[in-house]
């Protein structure tokens, strides 16, 4: 049985693995959230996209948003 590498990139995906165990495991970094503070408008209309969406809060921090838009708001405020 052949060694399996420790490091692997799919060219369709253009996503790098890292071999964990037995499986391969997406190398996926989130993108810097930069200098913008979200203060207390951020931070309070978070707490509401908790509790009344939480399928837009998933949406923007698993597209990497999710800073941008709550600076965004809070200077807006």
């Amino acid at each position: 049985m052949s060694a399996l590498e420790k490091r692997i990139h799919d060219e369709q995906t253009d996503l790098d693995y890292v071999l964990a165990g037995d499986y391969y495991i997406p190398t996926i970094e989130l993108p810097e959230d930069g200098d913008r503070p979200i203060g207390k408008w951020g931070q309070m209309h978070r707490t509401y996209l908790e509790e009344t969406n939480p399928l837009l809060l998933n949406h923007l921090i698993l597209t990497g948003k999710l800073h941008t838009y709550l600076a965004d708001l809070n200077e807006q405020a």
